[in-house]
């Protein structure tokens, strides 16, 4: 059975889970402020507004609609700056990908195996030696958001790579 677990991504025969390192408590503090705040705010308008007799315009709405588009992003980067993980599974013929925030997570993603490339794109500053680990398949891809050091995603492609030829290889043989 292949198990690994190398600092910041677990591996074994069925997934991959890649955890990124949490943020410092005062940028998620601020941001779960901020995204709490982004909510509240165009509802007390809201109330102030029927309140005093003003009626209800088109404008409360559109300001619900805006600060609620805020809200939710702000409360989606806390939330996977505190919970965040990325998990890939592995299927006979296609990887699954789902990016978990803790509280929902994000569509699964899948890639079909044959003719699958692993790489690595470098992000953030040249000095960090960091990137994140890019499955393609024709044109198709998938991109991780987890950064990590490269010398680690290289490691890492060299394992999958054993892994996903070992999978078709058991498939083809069933």
């Amino acid at each position: 059975m292949l198990d690994t677990n190398i600092n910041q991504y677990e591996l074994n025969d069925q997934s991959l889970i890649i955890n990124p390192p949490k943020s410092a408590i005062v940028p998620r503090f601020l941001m779960y402020f901020f995204a709490f705040i982004s909510f509240i705010t165009p509802v007390f308008a809201l109330i102030s507004t029927a309140s005093s007799g003003s009626g209800l315009h088109i404008g409360n709405f559109i300001s619900i609609l805006i600060f609620g588009l805020i809200g939710f992003y702000l409360l989606r980067v806390a939330l996977w700056n505190t919970y965040g993980k990325e998990s890939m599974y592995f299927h006979k013929e296609t990887i699954s990908y789902e990016a978990d925030y803790g509280w929902f997570k994000d569509k699964v993603k899948k890639i079909p195996t044959k003719g699958l490339t692993l790489s690595f794109q470098v992000v953030g500053y040249e000095e960090e030696n960091k990137g994140v680990l890019v499955l393609t398949q024709n044109n198709q891809s998938i991109k991780c958001a987890s950064k990590m050091p490269i010398d680690e995603i290289e490691i890492l492609i060299s394992e999958l790579n054993k892994h996903i030829q070992f999978t078709s290889l058991t498939s083809q043989q069933k």
